[in-house]
């Protein structure tokens, strides 16, 4: 059984995120690591190895030369080989040209069953697993908490349902289906010695003039930087804590 796992490189949540002058993330000048929520789905497809469920495990990502580093994280946790779509074309692509990179890979790959997290952790939006399912014409099982995979189907547990599709299927796990291992430096040597193959648009066969920001649904207008946070209010234990306590909830609208 061949698993693709599609993995994102993002921005940490702990660094200061930057903006381009085309007002586009700054990928380049942000650190950057795997999504977190992706590595629910690495986890799952290592766990159906180690049962003896997947023959082979793949990566599937596309983004700047950085993102590469996404991928030998994911190697490191285990599977085989990944693939790197890297094109400057790409750049500004919103989800809907994101599921079409991604579509015209995994047919070139080929796939039994196909796991991603339930959202990334830039954008949030958690509509790429569905378009996905869509244009490859698979069933789509999301929000998963549990896999389990025999020779022709896919089981999914959900909080209040179990759901079952026929392979080949997409399934999107969620951050309840079970702690990501964390890779031994053993493995991180290894996971830099697997292939990673780089393929671009003309690989896939899409024109440059169907993806980028061009394209886009969606306009960034104007981007500005957090306010710094004001210093709080403390009410400390005393005998009019409760009044001060109940004038302040009032004065700030909080009742």
């Amino acid at each position: 059984m061949k698993i693709v796992v599609l993995v994102k490189y993002v921005p940490e949540q702990t660094a200061e995120w930057r903006f381009a002058e085309d007002l586009t993330l700054d990928r380049d000048a942000i650190r950057g690591c795997l999504s977190e929520l992706d590595e629910y789905a690495v986890e799952q497809a290592v766990r159906l190895a180690e049962a003896g469920t997947a023959t082979e495990i793949s990566y599937l990502t596309m983004g700047p030369a950085r993102a590469v580093d996404g991928l030998r994280k994911a190697l490191a946790m285990g599977g085989d080989r990944a693939v790197h779509v890297l094109d400057d074309a790409i750049h500004g692509s919103d989800a809907v040209a994101t599921s079409l990179i991604l579509a015209e890979a995994l047919r070139r790959m080929g796939f039994d069953l196909i796991l991603c997290g339930m959202a990334s952790t830039d954008a949030e939006m958690s509509v790429v697993p569905v378009m996905l399912a869509d244009r490859l014409g698979v069933p789509a099982a999301v929000n998963a908490l549990a896999v389990r995979v025999d020779d022709s189907s896919v089981t999914v547990q959900r909080d209040a349902e179990e759901v079952n599709a026929p392979l080949p299927a997409l399934v999107s796990v969620t951050d309840r289906s079970g702690d990501a291992r964390y890779p031994s430096f053993k493995a991180i040597i290894a996971g830099k010695k697997k292939p990673v193959i780089t393929w671009s648009l003309a690989d896939l066969g899409i024109a440059p003039d169907r993806v980028g920001a061009a394209t886009a649904g969606t306009v960034v207008r104007a981007v500005r930087p957090r306010p710094p946070r004001k210093a709080g209010t403390v009410i400390t234990a005393e005998d009019d804590a409760a009044v001060r306590l109940a004038d302040f909830l009032a004065a700030n609208n909080l009742l």
